[in-house]
């Protein structure tokens, strides 16, 4: 999942459903997905991802993830070929992000708390 700005285009799915796993689709080309939960008084905003923790790019969690929800996000296809390593951190309703740390989310059945 080598990462770079002009790949944007995660999708989240599934808010507040709990499981998590590699899934293979109708084509047979697999996705990667994980769940992130909000362990904090306020809600995050954004999820942000980077392999070189300069360049950011992020999952649409829509209206964001509430305290105490839990959203199951799936990368884009289009990062399959890439880097399964990489950093993530959360942007919260506050304005405050949390401290990036690092994932490999190739990982069957990835759970990150904020």
């Amino acid at each position: 999942m080598n990462f770079n700005s002009a790949r944007l285009g995660f999708v989240a799915l599934a808010f507040g459903i709990a499981g998590n796993a590699t899934i293979a689709t109708s084509a047979g080309a697999a996705e990667f997905s994980f769940t992130a939960t909000n362990t904090t008084n306020t809600g995050i905003t954004e999820i942000l991802v980077s392999e070189n923790k300069k360049d950011w790019g992020y999952f649409d969690i829509g209206s964001g993830i509430k305290s105490g929800a839990t959203a199951n996000l799936v990368w884009d296809q289009s990062t399959n070929s890439e880097n399964c390593s990489q950093w993530v951190k959360a942007s919260y309703a506050d304005g405050s992000e949390s401290e990036p740390a690092k994932f490999d989310f190739c990982e069957d059945g990835l759970e990150i708390n904020f």
